[in-house]
C-alpha cells in the first residue's frame, strides 16, 4: 500500500527587489520546527547567511540575530534589496518524501540576468524550466552556463549547497559565491 504524503506549498514569497540583477534560487525551505526565522534560508544551521556575512561583510555572523541562535530577517531583507538580490526556491509545491528538505518569476526582476542555484536539486530543477544545451548531470559546482527564458539570455551559475550536510568548509563555500558576486559586478570583501 502507497504510503501518503501532504502536499506543502513554499511557505515565504519569492523575494523579488525590483532592481534585482541576481536571484539565487534553492530548493525548498526546511520543515516549520526547523526555522527561526521567517524567510529563505530560515535554518540556523544552514550557512546561507553566514556566506553571504563572509562574502559582503568579512564575518560569518553579521546576519545573526543578537546572540539568539536564528538570523535576522529584516536585517536580511535590507540587504538584498540595497544590493538587488532576489531569492526564490525552484520548487512552488514539495511532498517530502524523505522527511527533509518553479517559477523563476523573471518577469517581476526585469534587470535580473544571472542566476545561481545553491545545490543539486535545485540546478536540476531549474534547468528543466530554462532553454540550455547543459544537461544537469554535466553541470558541475563552480561552473556558469549560458542559457536562455523565453526572449532573455542569462547566466546561470551552479554553487555549492550551503547545507551543513554538504562535506566543504564553510570558508571554501564563501570562495565560490565570492567569486560569483564578484563576476556579477558587485562589490564585496
Amino acid at each position: 500500500m502507497m504510503e501518503e504524503h501532504e502536499i506543502e506549498l513554499r511557505p515565504f514569497p519569492p523575494f523579488l527587489p525590483p532592481h534585482a540583477t541576481v536571484m539565487m534560487m534553492g530548493t525548498f525551505p526546511p520543515k516549520p520546527e526547523k526555522r527561526t526565522m521567517e524567510f529563505h534560508y530560515p535554518n540556523f544551521q544552514n550557512d546561507m547567511w553566514r556566506v553571504y556575512g563572509l562574502v559582503f561583510f568579512g564575518d560569518a555572523m553579521h546576519f545573526q540575530h543578537g546572540e539568539e541562535k536564528a538570523f535576522d530577517a529584516e536585517k536580511i531583507k535590507e540587504f538584498l534589496t540595497e544590493r538587488g538580490i532576489a531569492s526564490c526556491p525552484t520548487v512552488r509545491r514539495a511532498i517530502r518524501e524523505h522527511d527533509n528538505a518553479s517559477d523563476a518569476l523573471l518577469a517581476e526582476i526585469p534587470q535580473c540576468r544571472r542566476i545561481c542555484t545553491t545545490g543539486g536539486k535545485a540546478t536540476e530543477i531549474l534547468l528543466t524550466l530554462l532553454e540550455t544545451e547543459v544537461k544537469a548531470k554535466d553541470f558541475k559546482t563552480g561552473m556558469t552556463i549560458a542559457a536562455r527564458c523565453g526572449d532573455r539570455d542569462l547566466c546561470v551559475t551552479r554553487l555549492p549547497s550551503t547545507s551543513r550536510a554538504y562535506p566543504m568548509k564553510l570558508e571554501k563555500k564563501a570562495e565560490a559565491y565570492r567569486k560569483f558576486f564578484v563576476e556579477a559586478g558587485f562589490t564585496v570583501v
